[in-house]
């Protein structure tokens, strides 16, 4: 009984999400097509707070988290998706790219990556938690989160998510695999896109 209480009890005191944190990527919950997209705010490269909701109401917006700019898979696919970019705005939409990152080491990722769309630090995990694409990184990864997210990361990893969104922030497409190796091709995403469009 005591047992129960003390639960019980956590489960006020502990902030809304952390508890539904999941271990392992493939446990999941994330938010699903219909949905609406979080009110959460990000930082800019430059280090300002930029509202989510507001980036998204003047276009509709593919939105890619990834791991951090230390992760090669994340890298290659942020660069294949700026390869089709101009397609992508040819389209009506605009790329949105989250990561745990610091605003200073996104700034490294999208010059080395010669990136033109804007990527975005959420470095507290306060929006990959309230899409429910957060799971507990490995303790190997310890170290590195912190180092890339100027100690804000509180132990977290979005699994690799691409969400196509509606201007009010309604899902309309999603492509999320716990294998962080696979990530949707770009040629897939722009049939998507095109799909979508008509």
């Amino acid at each position: 009984m005591k047992k129960a209480i003390i639960i019980l009890i956590l489960g006020f005191i502990l902030p809304e999400g952390i508890a539904q944190i999941p271990d392992n990527p493939e446990d999941i919950s994330p938010l699903l097509i219909s949905e609406k997209i979080p009110d959460i705010n990000l930082q800019s490269l430059q280090g300002e707070s930029i509202s989510l909701t507001a980036k998204m109401s003047d276009k509709r917006s593919v939105l890619l988290f990834y791991r951090g700019g230390w992760c090669p898979y994340c890298n290659a696919h942020l660069s294949a998706v700026g390869e089709v970019e101009e397609d992508i705005l040819a389209l009506g939409y605009q790329v949105i790219a989250i990561s745990p990152d610091s605003p200073g080491k996104l700034s490294a990722t999208f010059e080395k990556e010669k990136l033109k769309y804007t990527l975005y630090s959420d470095a507290s995990g306060d929006l990959m938690t309230a899409m429910g694409i957060a799971f507990k990184a490995p303790d190997r990864y310890e170290k590195r989160l912190g180092n890339y997210s100027d100690g804000q990361n509180p132990g977290i990893l979005p699994v690799p998510s691409l969400f196509v969104v509606e201007t009010d922030g309604t899902i309309m497409f999603e492509y999320i695999n716990p294998d962080y190796k696979h990530r949707i091709s770009a040629d897939l995403l722009i049939s998507v896109l095109r799909n979508l469009s008509n």
